[in-house]
């Protein structure tokens, strides 16, 4: 029988399916920065709403260090890694960048190893290699792509874009498993957004920072791609991980990928090549191992 932790480790993948499908249709006009920044606002919005239903401490007690990795863990598996996630989207389509997330549970992996000494055995290397190898396999040219380079640079944003992700998370998994799941991932969108903007205007970008707000005609898409990913999507992905290990939850999490390539045929029409079928099985396949043996 599926535990609390399972069940939200499989809705993290549900909720973000949808909003990715959505993330893809708000990136036809909305430039990565400007639209990770509104997703990250409302997201704001929607965990200040709980926090009010569900109370606890405004400013919890943390030493300094505690306070710096919280940080640092925002700028991170935020403002850097979302706003490449929105960017490899826009260069791969919804389908092939569902099968560039398959990189996600090995990098929970590596990264986990590289940063607590967690062991890799023997099945977690093969998972990851065939992770690897389905990603090169299904990572063809299709129609999405209008550009070449596209394919590869698309690959690697989304490649880079979950190793940075992974990092931020776990670089604060034991706060969260002793910490408000709502307040801490209140907090770390609080931050996240407020480096955008900051990154916005050194840039000189500050007059497009609001580009998702001032386009009402987009927010029957940028608002239900909000409030399902960066809102409900979070929540449940902290939640697996307070109650799950880190490889159980990435691969109950990686469920994405099935219902995104699914969505993106049925949705966005997009083309699914044999060479991408295979690429798919053999990335879920490894991060199955990944997970079952994490």
């Amino acid at each position: 029988m599926l535990s609390s932790g399972d069940l939200y480790a499989l809705a993290t993948g549900f909720f973000w399916s949808f909003s990715v499908i959505l993330m893809r249709i708000s990136g036809f006009s909305i430039p990565p920065l400007p639209l990770t920044f509104f997703k990250s606002t409302l997201a704001i919005l929607g965990f200040g709403v709980v926090f009010l239903i569900v109370g606890g401490p405004l400013w919890p007690d943390y030493d300094g260090m505690t306070w710096l990795r919280l940080i640092v863990s925002a700028v991170l598996g935020i403002s850097i890694a979302d706003t490449m996630f929105v960017a490899a989207l826009n260069r791969l389509g919804a389908s092939l960048q569902a099968v560039a997330d398959c990189i996600y549970a090995p990098s929970v992996a590596f990264v986990g190893f590289l940063m607590f000494g967690e062991g890799l055995t023997v099945w977690e290397t093969i998972g990851g290699a065939l992770v690897v190898s389905g990603v090169f396999v299904g990572m063809v040219r299709t129609k999405e792509i209008k550009e070449p380079r596209d394919l590869v640079l698309g690959t690697a944003l989304a490649a880079g874009s979950h190793i940075i992700m992974a990092v931020g998370i776990l670089m604060v998994r034991d706060v969260i498993q002793e910490g408000s799941l709502v307040w801490i991932a209140g907090f770390r969108f609080v931050v996240a957004t407020a480096a955008l903007a900051l990154f916005a205007m050194i840039r000189g970008e500050g007059s497009t920072l609001l580009l998702a707000f001032q386009r009402r005609d987009t927010w029957k898409v940028t608002v239900p791609m909000a409030l399902l990913g960066p809102f409900l999507a979070t929540l449940f992905w902290i939640a697996g991980f307070k109650y799950l290990t880190a490889g159980r939850a990435a691969i109950y999490n990686q469920m994405s990928t099935v219902f995104i390539i699914l969505l993106a045929w049925l949705v966005l029409k997009e083309e699914m090549t044999t060479r991408k079928s295979i690429g798919v099985v053999l990335a879920i396949a490894g991060a199955v191992l990944v997970g079952m043996n994490g």
